[in-house]
């Protein structure tokens, strides 16, 4: 996901006419489960995770259509709050990833089930500071853990993974701690859902809902939760 800095309303334009690119993302796959997982909880409402693979408008657009997913917001997370601004964050030399923070019902689903489906359709977890024709650290495969628990989650199930030889190589994914989320300019918010023809999208994206269509239709619900609902996406 490449572009200058743009206004809301140039970025609408530029989405019509985006340069045909082949894809380079790898078949979606379910991977097993996680052998552990975060228990139930009766009376937690909601429950947050925070995850990075690339750019942000496939792995939102992915999260949006997950049932027990009540909100999912593109954003930055690894770096400054001052630099938490796509002009900075395009440049790799923040410490920021394109990240989405998923806020999520944990009695609807759990944050062992949203890991599998992070691995399996968002993103491909073997690529290092890249995903797909996107290069550089902003774009890494990072977990961005709340608190202590999601991080023995998230390492248990890359070692569980990796022990496997699931993906057949190595996991590229890393595990941060006590890094805040920065919500992205509202332009970026459901971009997947407000251009569905861009190029970029069919190429890239697009399989990752078909994908987790596929392979989750358990989890799947076609009517995405928009962060701008109210004004239709």
């Amino acid at each position: 996901m490449r572009f200058s800095a743009l206004t809301a309303g140039m970025l609408a334009a530029a989405a019509l006419a985006w340069p045909a690119a082949p894809s380079f993302a790898e078949p979606a796959r379910r991977v097993p489960a996680p052998a552990i997982d975060l228990p139930a909880s009766p009376t937690t409402k909601y429950d947050i995770a925070v995850f990075a693979g690339g750019c942000f408008w496939g792995v939102q657009g992915v999260f949006q259509r997950v049932k027990g997913v009540n909100n999912a917001v593109s954003g930055y997370a690894g770096g400054d709050a001052k630099t938490a601004r796509y002009d900075n964050v395009r440049s790799g030399r923040t410490g920021h990833a394109e990240s989405v923070r998923i806020t999520y019902d944990p009695r609807q689903i759990s944050y062992g089930k949203l890991l599998q489906i992070y691995f399996s359709v968002a993103h491909d977890p073997t690529q290092l500071n890249r995903q797909g024709p996107d290069t550089g650290p902003q774009y890494r495969s990072t977990v961005f853990a709340e608190n202590a628990e999601q991080a023995h989650i998230a390492k248990a199930y890359i070692v569980q993974l990796n022990q496997a030889r699931t993906f057949g190589k190595a996991l590229a994914t890393t595990i941060e701690m006590a890094k805040p989320f920065h919500a992205a300019e509202a332009y970026h918010q459901d971009f997947l859902t407000r251009h569905p023809r861009n190029e970029y999208i069919v190429f890239n994206d697009l399989p990752k809902i078909e994908g987790l269509k596929k392979l989750f239709p358990e989890n799947y619900r076609p009517t995405p939760v928009l962060v701008n609902a109210a004004k239709g996406g």
